[in-house]
C-alpha cells in the first residue's frame, strides 16, 4: 500500500525554512525532526531566500503598471468628455 502524500501549509514551510537558514541544526537533523527529506528543506529554503525581497516591494504603494492603466483610462475619459462638450457647443450655436 502506498503512503498518503502529505500537504504542508505555508506557515510550516516558512518555519522549517527559517530553521534551515539559522543553521542551528544540520539539514539531516532538521529532516529527522520534521520527518522530511533534506532536499525538500533545501527547496523551501531556496524559495524563501528568492522570495523574501518581494516582501518589501508591496509596501511601496501602487505598482507603476497600475498607474499607467489608470492614466490611460483617465485620458480616454477626458477625450470622451471633450468630444461631448464640442458636440454640445456646436448644437447650442445651431439653435441660437
Amino acid at each position: 500500500m502506498a503512503k498518503k502524500r502529505r500537504n504542508f501549509n505555508s506557515k510550516f514551510k516558512a518555519k522549517v525554512a527559517l530553521e534551515a537558514i539559522q543553521e542551528r541544526l544540520t539539514l539531516a537533523e532538521l529532516a529527522q525532526k520534521h520527518e522530511l527529506h533534506p532536499s525538500q528543506i533545501t527547496n523551501w529554503k531556496k524559495e524563501l531566500l528568492e522570495g523574501c525581497s518581494s516582501l518589501f516591494d508591496k509596501k511601496r504603494g501602487p505598482t507603476p503598471s497600475g498607474d499607467k492603466e489608470k492614466e490611460a483610462r483617465l485620458f480616454q475619459q477626458i477625450g470622451q468628455l471633450q468630444f461631448e462638450l464640442d458636440w454640445l457647443k456646436k448644437k447650442y450655436e445651431e439653435l441660437s
